[in-house]
C-alpha cells in the first residue's frame, strides 16, 4: 500500500475496528476507503480523491449528501431539544412524522395504515413488527407461532429478522436460535433463469397457497420484501405475487408484512413499493432512504385493526413491550420529516422514476460484453450479473470502477447501482460508464 495519508489510517483501523460482513483477513488487501468528506452525490477520500456515491452509502441517501435544507431542520432541531424519551412524553417532530408517513402510506380498498411505531434500524423495526404479528394473534384468538418467509430472503442481522431470512451464507450459522418459519418459494430467483416473470410469479404464488393450505391455522405472519429481493442480488419480480400474498393472507387470518426498509421512500420510483400491485399491507417497515441518510431511524406502520389488538386495561397486559431508548429521536425525526417534505415539494418520487429509466437505458448497453450474464432493474434499484472469474468477480469490478472515480459494491458476482434519487443525467452516464470500463478491464 502506497504511503498516503489513508494508509496510516487503515493501520488504525485494522488495529481497532471490526467492520459488518467483513473478511478481516482480506480487509487491507481491498484497498479500503477512508471517507473524509461528502457533498452531493460524491464522496471524497481523505487523500483528496473523488468518487461517485454508485450506492447511495448503502442505499440510503435520496438527495445526496449535504442537503441544505434538511442540515438546516437538524440544526434548528439542535437548537431545541436534542433528545427526550418516548415513555410517558411526546414532542412536536415525532409527531409530525408520524403524521407525514401516514400521508404517504399505500392506500385501496378497506385496509389503511393508521399508526407509526418508531425504532432504530431496519433490523429492528422487522424485530418489533415480527413480535407485533405474534402477539396480535395472540390477543385476537389463538397464538399463532409461525412465520412464512421467502427463499433468497433478507430482513435483517438481530435473531428475529435472520429468522426470516432465506439466505444460507448469511444466516445458517445461526439456525439453532433462531424463531419457527417455513419457507416459500422466491417469486424472483426463476429470473435469472430468463423464465417470463408473470409466470415466475404464478408458480411461486402456487406454492405459497400450497404451503398456506397446511400450515395456515398456525401462521400469524407472511413477510415478504415488496418487488425486489435486495439482498439477494436486486432480484426484482412481478407484482401480482403480492397480490396473490395479500390475498393468501386473508384467506388464513394471517397478517401480511411489507418489508419496505430497502424498496420505500422512492427507490422503486414508487413512494412504497407495495403501490407497485396496489395492495396495503397489515405492517409496512421503512428504514433507510427515510431520514435520506443522515440519522439511524426506523418505522413500522400499522393498521388500526392491528393497533386495537393492544388495547385493553393495564391488568390485561395487552401493552406492546417493545421499544428503544433512543425511540423517535428529535434529531432523527427532524431530519426525517425534512427529507420527506422535501421529497413531496421537488416530487422525487418522479424525479427517481425518471432516472430509473435513464438508467436502464444506459445499462442496456453493458449487454455487448460477453461477461454480462444478466441485467435487473426496478426504479433506481439495478444489478448487472457478470461471469465467474475465479474468486470474486464482483469485487475485481468494483475495484476497477473505483479507480475511475465510481464506488459501487457488489454482491457475490452481481454488481449493485443504486444512485442517490436525485442523480442527474451526466453523473448517471459517468456511473454506467465506469461500470462499462471496468467490466471491460477485468474481462479483457
Amino acid at each position: 500500500m502506497p504511503k498516503t495519508e489513508s494508509a496510516a489510517w487503515l493501520q488504525r483501523d485494522a488495529a481497532a475496528v471490526w467492520h459488518p460482513f467483513t473478511q478481516h483477513s482480506r480487509w487491507l488487501d481491498d484497498e479500503p476507503t477512508v471517507v473524509e468528506r461528502a457533498e452531493g452525490p460524491w464522496l471524497y477520500d481523505i487523500d483528496g480523491n473523488r468518487y461517485l456515491d454508485g450506492v447511495s452509502s448503502l442505499w440510503v441517501t435520496t438527495f445526496g449528501h449535504g442537503e441544505p435544507a434538511i442540515n438546516d431542520a437538524i440544526r434548528e432541531q439542535l437548537a431545541r431539544l436534542d433528545h427526550a424519551t418516548f415513555l410517558g412524553a411526546t414532542h412536536r417532530p415525532g409527531i409530525e412524522l408520524a403524521e407525514e408517513l401516514l400521508s404517504t402510506a399505500p392506500t385501496g380498498g378497506e385496509r389503511a395504515l393508521g399508526k407509526v411505531f418508531f425504532a432504530g434500524d431496519g433490523s429492528s423495526a422487522v424485530e418489533a413488527a415480527l413480535k407485533m404479528a405474534y402477539q396480535y394473534s395472540v390477543q385476537t384468538g389463538r397464538a399463532r407461532p409461525l412465520f412464512v418467509r421467502l427463499a433468497e430472503a433478507y430482513h435483517g442481522d438481530t435473531l428475529g429478522s435472520v429468522s426470516v431470512g432465506g439466505i444460507g451464507l448469511f444466516h445458517a450459522t445461526y439456525k439453532p436460535l433462531l424463531l419457527k418459519t417455513v419457507e416459500a418459494p422466491s417469486p424472483a430467483v426463476f429470473d435469472r433463469r430468463t423464465t417470463d416473470p408473470a409466470t415466475a410469479a404464478a408458480e411461486a404464488a402456487a406454492g405459497l397457497e400450497s404451503l398456506m393450505a397446511e400450515h395456515g391455522d398456525e401462521v400469524c405472519a407472511i413477510i415478504v420484501e415488496p418487488m425486489v429481493q435486495a439482498a439477494a442480488g436486486i432480484l426484482t419480480y412481478d407484482a401480482s405475487y403480492l397480490t396473490a400474498a395479500r390475498a393468501l393472507a386473508d384467506r388464513h387470518g394471517a397478517l401480511l408484512i411489507c418489508d419496505e426498509v430497502a424498496v420505500g421512500v422512492g427507490r422503486t420510483g414508487r413512494m412504497w413499493a407495495s403501490e407497485h400491485a396496489g395492495i396495503v399491507p397489515d405492517l409496512l417497515i421503512a428504514a433507510k432512504g427515510l431520514t435520506a441518510g443522515y440519522l439511524p431511524l426506523s418505522a413500522v406502520l400499522a393498521t388500526d385493526e392491528v393497533y386495537n389488538a393492544f388495547l385493553g386495561a393495564p391488568a390485561e397486559a395487552r401493552t406492546f413491550f417493545h421499544g428503544h431508548t433512543y425511540t423517535a429521536n428529535p434529531l432523527c425525526a427532524a431530519a426525517a420529516l425534512a427529507n420527506l417534505r422535501l421529497m413531496r415539494e421537488r416530487e422525487l418520487v418522479k424525479r427517481a422514476d425518471e432516472l430509473g429509466v435513464l438508467l436502464g437505458e444506459r445499462l442496456a448497453a453493458l449487454t455487448r460484453h460477453e461477461a454480462v450474464t444478466g441485467i435487473r432493474r426496478l426504479g433506481v434499484m439495478a444489478a448487472v450479473d457478470v461471469a465467474d472469474k475465479g474468486e470474486r468477480a464482483g469485487v475485481a469490478v468494483c475495484k476497477a470502477a473505483k479507480r475511475r472515480g465510481v464506488w459501487l459494491r457488489p454482491l457475490g458476482n452481481s454488481v449493485v447501482l443504486m444512485p442517490p434519487l436525485a442523480l442527474r443525467p451526466e453523473e448517471t452516464d459517468l456511473l454506467v460508464g465506469a461500470l462499462d470500463e471496468a467490466i471491460a478491464e477485468v474481462y479483457a
